[in-house]
């Protein structure tokens, strides 16, 4: 299983050099390279049935003779295909040779992605394909063409002749009803049916899930003491009753998880979820008052410095009244501002630090750090809240996420932590309108935006591109910034802002519109976090077809902060997705849509949470999967001295050896 790729059946050198590269060096890593999907060219679909942003196999024949063109660098090959009862074109693009495979009348079988620009249907970039089968879909590996990849896998699974050994201890595979490896294996890469990819789904899923988990338990075992804070219930009184409004009991009782966590001589490792405007950020700056009522100094970190500024801003605004003194540390100081907030940090004159990764750079010495603070946890990675953790001599950890997951995955993502819910809005916090609006309606939204305007209210409006591409039929953001200040919008005070601008730039931009000197913020999702502007009542997305639904969620939440009644507009054609987003202002039920239809690697990007088990792509979304993983994890961890659970324990430290520190906040 350790033998090297050299030798096997399709690597020469360059490939192998390819494979190693992208961390692939024996069969037994080629064999746990698991697809990532699957293209199902069992059941092709007629034209008629051909959804846009949906995948789908067709049996066609070319109805015309192939033609190429040139635009814009790009070589597009196009023709017209049937399957008897309707007509579409197909495109492809920068793909010459395929004109010899396009003869008139020629049957095909294809598979690939419907679009709708400018409103007639077609495929875009299909694969042509040659059986009727469930083909393996893999996580690119540069400088290894896909199907060289498919037959790479499928000669390293036959040098192994199915002798894979079994890991799993037999007593748990009996009592849940799972496959054998060899055929788990095997049929995780080139499945014979639907069932046998199902029983290797679960069966491989099942035992990544297991292995994480008891890793991670294993961590949390060893976890250090921390700063234990004494603090009267009386000081939660206080603080209560200094806000300008009253708490909700969400989150009085999720503070009174954290006062309990506080006051134990374990160090806190909590997360404090909940959908945008719940009241989270009251809830950190609570805690940040008790660990300086018992004497320790705070630390909160975001991660951008418009966030970064906001919490500041906040902070000074609630907390300095009470007695705190507060002071912010991003990268965009002064070098002489850096020296006078390293000093102020090191001896104390701070008793709250807000900043972005500035935080945790070497020079940063704080002086008796009781408590940390990480909001929008998804943007950082386990081992940046670790540093931030470790500057001190094992502070609390509290880390907020506005994206809401359901309480299954976050058992996996965020099997570290503890986890509060914050499952109430504030009282009078009105509920966003969602319309989707077709091409057809454009100028009636624009009407509808100039009137808001013109009665002092602001708008967003977000693209999902920077610029202009051939190959994705979207808006993108300069064209609409330019569209709307020219033609559509001359009238109103318009800003853009991007990821590709330097960050000067953006932060200018987002802070005159903060402060109400633009009128509407073009954008791509560089805005989905953390810019706070009660004022904003309008929210139009472009191309909303091309976000996930808990994006969408978290682009919508950035208006209705104020007492007006606000607007999303979702510009797109209906669809059963947007349809459900328009229903519904319950992140949580978002979420859990989100991950069935797209599953957890699509809905949090990358595993820059470094806790995602590799299993969880593969079953992520199967609720009673994760909950009889995480049961059992528990029963082996309670009972060590079992022979089950000290093979699994062993078999989980091998898998996660080097990883599992990575893990561990404390």
């Amino acid at each position: 299983m350790d033998r090297s790729l050299e030798g096997i059946r399709g690597i020469g050198p360059a490939r192998l050099r390819a494979l190693n590269e992208a961390r692939l060096y024996t069969v037994r890593d080629l064999a746990r390279f698991l697809p990532k999907d699957y293209r199902d060219l069992t059941a092709p679909v007629p034209l008629c049935e051909l959804r846009p942003g949906e995948a789908a196999a067709v049996r066609v024949r070319v109805a015309g003779e192939v033609r190429q063109h040139w635009a814009k660098k790009l070589l597009i090959t196009k023709v017209f295909v049937t399957d008897g009862e309707d007509v579409v074109p197909v495109v492809w693009y920068n793909q010459p040779w395929l004109k010899d495979q396009l003869a008139p009348g020629r049957e095909l079988l294809l598979y690939g992605k419907a679009d709708r620009p400018r409103g007639a249907l077609q495929l875009v970039s299909p694969t042509i394909e040659h059986e009727a089968s469930l083909v393996p879909v893999y996580r690119q590996v540069p400088g290894v063409p896909a199907k060289a990849l498919r037959a790479a896998i499928e000669a390293a699974l036959e040098a192994c002749d199915a002798n894979w050994p079994e890991d799993l201890p037999e007593s748990i595979r009996r009592r849940y009803g799972l496959s054998e490896r060899n055929f788990a294996l095997r049929s995780a890469h080139f499945p014979a049916s639907r069932e046998a990819l199902a029983a290797a789904r679960r069966r491989l899923a099942f035992e990544d899930l297991l292995l994480y988990q008891v890793a991670l338990g294993l961590t949390r075992e060893s976890g250090r003491e921390g700063v234990r804070l004494d603090f009267d219930d009386a000081e939660i009184e206080s603080f209560w009753s200094s806000l300008p409004f009253a708490p909700t009991g969400a989150q009085r009782r999720v503070l009174g998880e954290i006062a309990q966590d506080l006051r134990s001589p374990r160090a806190m490792a909590r997360l404090v979820q909940g959908d945008v405007g719940c009241g989270k950020t009251a809830i950190a700056f609570a805690a940040i008052r008790l660990a300086w009522a018992c004497g320790y100094q705070a630390a909160m970190m975001a991660p951008t410095e418009v966030l970064a500024r906001q919490h500041y801003d906040g902070a000074r605004e609630l907390l300095e009244p009470m007695g705190l003194r507060v002071g912010l540390l991003t990268g965009s100081l002064t070098a002489k501002q850096h020296r006078l907030a390293h000093e102020a940090i090191a001896a104390g004159e701070w008793d709250v630090v807000i900043g972005t990764h500035a935080l945790i750079t070497e020079g940063v010495e704080y002086h008796r750090l009781g408590l940390v603070v990480t909001d929008e946890q998804h943007r950082f990675g386990v081992r940046q809240r670790a540093k931030l953790g470790e500057k001190g001599d094992a502070p609390n950890v509290l880390v907020m996420s506005a994206t809401p997951i359901p309480r299954t995955l976050a058992l996996i993502l965020y099997g570290d932590l503890d986890i509060s819910i914050v499952d109430e809005l504030p009282p009078g916090r009105r509920p966003v309108a969602t319309r989707i609006v077709p091409e057809a309606k454009r100028e009636g939204l624009y009407g509808f935006l100039r009137e808001e305007v013109r009665r002092g209210r602001q708008a967003y409006v977000v693209c999902p591109l920077v610029e202009e591409s051939e190959a994705v039929d979207a808006r993108p953001a300069e064209e609409v910034y330019d569209d709307l200040r020219t033609r559509r919008l001359p009238d109103l005070r318009i800003e853009l802002v991007h990821g590709r601008m330097r960050p000067a730039e953006k932060d200018a931009a987002l802070e005159r519109f903060r402060s109400g000197e633009a009128d509407i913020l073009v954008s791509t999702t560089v805005i989905e976090v953390g810019v706070n502007v009660p004022n904003a009542t309008i929210m139009v997305i472009e191309n909303a077809e091309r976000f996930g639904l808990a994006q969408l969620h978290q682009l919508r939440g950035r208006v209705g902060r104020g007492s007006e009644e606000s607007w999303c507009f979702l510009m797109a054609e209906p669809n059963e997705r947007l349809r459900f987003l328009a229903s519904t202002t319950d992140g949580f039920k978002i979420a859990q849509k989100d991950l069935e239809l797209r599953g957890p690697g699509e809905l949090f990007g990358t595993r820059q949470s470094g806790a995602i088990a590799e299993g969880v792509s593969l079953m992520g979304s199967d609720a009673e999967l994760i909950r009889d993983t995480h049961d059992l994890a528990r029963e082996l961890l309670s009972h060590p001295e079992r022979p089950d659970a000290a093979q699994v324990i062993a078999l989980a430290r091998e898998r996660f050896a080097g990883r599992m520190d990575a893990m561990a906040l404390n």
